[in-house]
């Protein structure tokens, strides 16, 4: 089974984390909109308490996961039409 969407998936995590560590989004809104991990410990705990690499990469594995899901359905699809 070839992962195109794992792959992407994972690089749409890695440019997000990216883009908000250079500064460019002073404010977060970018990260919260796109993170999963972020809105769940902004529920839990107060964000700013949050090591932003364990979110970094915790957001990286959560794009790359629904990525994965996205390949697995794809490749279970394609089976079935067979």
């Amino acid at each position: 089974m070839r992962y195109p969407v794992t792959i992407t998936a994972t690089l749409i995590g890695l440019v997000l984390c990216l883009y908000n560590s250079t500064g460019y989004d002073p404010h977060n809104m970018v990260f919260f909109m796109f993170s999963v991990p972020a809105w769940i410990a902004d529920l839990i705990v107060d964000i700013h308490q949050v090591n932003v690499y364990l979110m970094y990469v915790l957001t990286v594995a959560t794009w790359a996961l629904l990525g994965f899901i996205c390949d697995w359905a794809i490749a279970r699809n394609r089976r079935r039409s067979y």
